[in-house]
């Protein structure tokens, strides 16, 4: 997020327009300028960033965490970075009122900042709560929650209170790219698990410090592929996209199938590598998948209690590479490794 304010508004001071940096971040459902100035926008963005900075740095100290360790975990949070002072993660505090802070403060960081900016500046939640995107990122969050907290009491003898804590916390941490841990997800039940894994590829919502391929584009996605099944019916149709009310143009649904196309060819060749290492096949994907999209612990040799150590020195230049096509969305990767790129 940081980076991303400095860029936007310096950027104007020396004669480069931060439009572009805007809305190559804030891509998607929501990229249109919340300010006359787009280094006005900015600041108003920093401010709510800092504001919850100030705020989880304090409501974590009083929930019994050291000053130093509530400033790491408050950047590690809405950041979604993931990093923890603790071996054991987040469990290692082993405070329920510590896990339900975080994930209120982790889903908080994968809504996008310009929706928060309506919410929080603007006081207008109407428009907020209207968002087609943060309504789907807050339904899936719910039901997922919900049906892997039933599988834990079901089949892992976990209490209510702990099964709701545990998978709303995995959930969250998964769907933001946060990458904390609480519990050894790996043990539970294969749906569950496969869940999790579905959530590391959607990630937060546009314009969020979130990962993945986002909340709006995987809604935009299903459109298109509605668009498609009713064209097949009625070849004779015209048809367009519509996503929150608004029409897509197509030039937008021609960037989202290469963003999509990129991020497969990407995902499926990192695989092969890595198979062709000797990873097993669980291990490659969920190490491609947690390093593409900056979560951090995925399954199999990588799961929450193991790490990337073991894997081979190879393995893990090709997850590095991962880490940042997949931060920079493919694109920017991309276009920096063409030669055209350099001749000019």
């Amino acid at each position: 997020m940081g980076i991303v304010l400095l860029g936007i508004a310096i950027l104007p001071l020396v004669g480069h327009g931060g439009m572009h940096l805007y809305r190559a971040e804030f891509s998607g459902a929501t990229s249109e300028k919340l300010k006359p100035r787009i280094a006005e926008t900015a600041r108003s963005l920093g401010k709510i960033y800092f504001s919850l900075t100030l705020v989880l740095y304090f409501v974590l100290w009083l929930a019994g965490m050291d000053a130093y360790e509530a400033m790491c975990h408050t950047f590690s949070t809405l950041g979604t970075g993931g990093f923890s002072t603790r071996e054991s993660s987040i469990a290692g505090f082993a405070s329920p009122v510590v896990e339900y802070l975080i994930i209120l403060f982790m889903l908080l960081a994968g809504i996008s900042f310009a929706q928060q900016y309506r919410l929080w500046i603007q006081r207008r939640p109407g428009r907020f709560l209207a968002d087609v995107e943060i309504r789907s990122y807050v339904l899936l969050v719910v039901v997922s929650t919900l049906i892997i907290a039933v599988l834990l009491v079901l089949h892992h003898g976990y209490a209510i209170e702990s099964a709701f804590r545990s998978s709303l916390f995995q959930v969250s941490t998964i769907i933001t790219t946060t990458g904390f841990v609480t519990d050894d997800f790996e043990v539970w039940h294969p749906l569950a698990q496969l869940m999790l894994l579905a959530l590391m590829f959607v990630g937060g919502c546009t314009g969020s410090t979130a990962g993945g391929l986002k909340v709006a584009r995987i809604l935009l996605l299903s459109k298109v592929v509605d668009r498609e099944f009713r064209r097949m019916v009625e070849p004779r149709g015209v048809f367009s996209v519509r996503l929150g009310g608004a029409v897509i143009p197509e030039g937008t649904i021609q960037s989202l199938l290469n963003l999509i196309y990129l991020a497969f060819v990407v995902n499926f060749a990192s695989c092969l590598l890595l198979g062709a290492m000797g990873v097993d096949v669980l291990t490659s994907i969920a190490a491609v998948a947690a390093s593409m999209f900056n979560i951090g612990p995925g399954l199999g040799g990588v799961g929450p209690l193991d790490n990337y150590a073991h894997l081979p020195a190879l393995a893990k230049w090709v997850l590095s590479g991962c880490m940042i096509a997949g931060r920079l969305e493919f694109y920017t990767v991309l276009v920096i490794l063409t030669p055209a790129f350099w001749r000019k």
